[in-house]
């Protein structure tokens, strides 16, 4: 048995997520995640914000980034995020 995650492909992945939310982690109140919620606002799985932004090359940066800044991170952070739907969300019922 593989303990290596599988993931969607991209097309069904964008097909059944509907939203991604930043949002502040349960039990670590100084911590965010990105949450993947399905069509029907049903929690599928989470990412930790702080890796993901490090993935993307993002948040390294002394400055405030300008809101077309923000914007790219937030797209580059979806695409990253929807190439990374684990298969077992399949089984969440």
């Amino acid at each position: 048995m593989s303990d290596e995650v599988e993931f969607l492909p991209y097309e069904e992945a964008k097909r059944i997520v509907g939203n991604i939310i930043e949002e502040e982690h349960i039990r670590e109140p100084d911590r965010r995640i990105l949450t993947a919620y399905d069509q029907n606002s049903k929690e599928l799985c989470w990412f930790d914000a702080e890796e993901v932004m490090r993935e993307i090359g993002a948040g390294g940066k002394k400055k405030l980034p300008t809101d077309t800044e923000k914007e790219e991170e937030k797209v580059a952070a979806v695409e990253y995020i929807l190439n990374r739907i684990p298969t077992w969300v399949l089984e969440l019922d």
